[in-house]
């Protein structure tokens, strides 16, 4: 019998082990210094925790063993209830252990703030005084990526490239709902919110083909939501650029509409030249045309407002309701078979009550309120004020 369990033992890590051949572990093995940081700081805290949880395992099944039915050489000592020295190693291990985590998270929070611009290529090498990082504005749609390249005048969709050993300035938007964009090679996950600009900065240290993807649930596309990122060598990458520019087209703001409705398993497509102005006005939610830019909007509110004129703007302000007119354009689709703020109720569902017999639309009576027929409300509402209206002029 005891031969029986350890041949299944053996069995089970082996298939444990081949399980694992099948995982990738790109977050362990990654190729850009950030990422690379960012593995270091999941292997240390794994450890700090690890000098914890293997003792206490480890005592547990000791103390299970040791302290059986069977076992009368056991000491057994009902009366025993405290001991300092062992409260003292119970204590004190764990509290070293969460200061050091604590320490290391606060000097990782700063070092690795995406915000921060890079001070080095990788752990031996700074950056070179002369280096002039790379500028990618990345714009999230429903449901690919947009790529522009402001340095260059290209754009590309689901593709991205770079050169090795050059930072990368990442500038990160949205065109409707929140995304999350992820390179696990290069760095950690940063969100791409519609209004607002996110950044990221960031370095590959290696040739090669590397996977990115949407990091945050955005609608029935999200799964499909991928790009490839391509790390060249400076020649392989000016090679890029010239390729982006000879078979692209131009994205201008017409271009740009089409594009950014939603759509799956978009190929790679190539713009050899951009409207200028153009990530800006996706940033400030003011691409399609007669909208008010969230930079004036803003402008408008520093000064103190528009005055009784800015209800003009109301219309232009329409932000979330750019598509309501068009069915089935929209990220989500209710599953009941309507569009979002559709009037219609839901299929199969009875809008009437015990209260409310009427179906969803019909006045309702209210037959348990009493009202005066000769008071003015009843008979004209807001009589009473145009008639004060009227008495208070001279």
């Amino acid at each position: 019998m005891p031969r029986l369990f350890k041949t299944a033992a053996r069995l089970s890590a082996l298939l444990f082990l081949l399980a694992l051949t099948g995982c990738d572990m790109v977050v362990m093995s990654p190729s850009g210094d950030i990422a690379s940081q960012q593995a270091n700081l999941i292997i240390i805290a794994t450890v700090l925790m690890l000098l914890i949880i293997v003792p206490v395992i480890a005592l547990t099944l000791y103390f299970a063993w040791h302290y059986r039915q069977s076992n009368k050489s056991a000491k057994y000592d009902p009366d025993w209830h405290h001991s300092t020295r062992l409260e003292v190693v119970i204590w004190s291990a764990p509290l070293a252990i969460i200061i050091a985590l604590g320490a290391v998270t606060w000097i990782s929070t700063h070092k690795l703030d995406p915000y921060r611009p890079l001070d080095r290529l990788d752990a031996e090498r700074p950056v070179p005084a002369d280096t002039k990082p790379i500028t990618v504005e990345v714009v999230a749609l429903d449901w690919k990526w947009l790529f522009f390249y402001p340095d260059y005048g290209i754009a590309t969709v689901n593709e991205m490239a770079t050169p090795v050993d050059v930072p990368v300035n990442f500038k990160i938007t949205s065109s409707s709902v929140m995304n999350s964009f992820y390179v696990p090679a290069m760095a950690g996950m940063i969100y791409a919110m519609p209004g607002m600009q996110t950044r990221l900065h960031a370095v590959m240290n290696r040739e090669g083909q590397f996977d990115g993807f949407s990091a945050n649930y955005s609608g029935d596309g999200f799964s499909h939501m991928r790009f490839k990122l391509h790390s060249f060598d400076q020649a392989g990458f000016d090679e890029w650029v010239a390729r982006v520019k000879s078979q692209g087209t131009m994205l201008n703001r017409d271009a740009y509409l089409k594009l950014e409705k939603p759509s799956e398993r978009e190929p790679v497509r190539y713009y050899a030249s951009v409207e200028s102005g153009l990530y800006e006005a996706v940033l400030n939610m003011c691409a399609q045309p007669g909208q008010m830019c969230m930079n004036e909007m803003m402008h408008i509110d520093t000064m103190g407002g528009a005055g009784r004129e800015s209800h003009e703007n109301r219309e232009r302000l329409q932000y979330d309701s750019r598509r309501s007119a068009e069915a089935g354009t929209a990220a989500t689709f209710p599953a009941t078979g309507n569009p979002a703020r559709s009037p219609e109720p839901a299929e199969g569902v009875d809008t009437r009550s015990e209260n409310n017999p009427q179906p969803q639309g019909e006045p309702q009576m209210n037959h348990g309120e009493h009202h005066d027929p000769q008071a003015p409300d009843a008979q004209n509402p807001g009589q009473d004020q145009l008639n004060t209206d009227s008495n208070s002029q001279p």
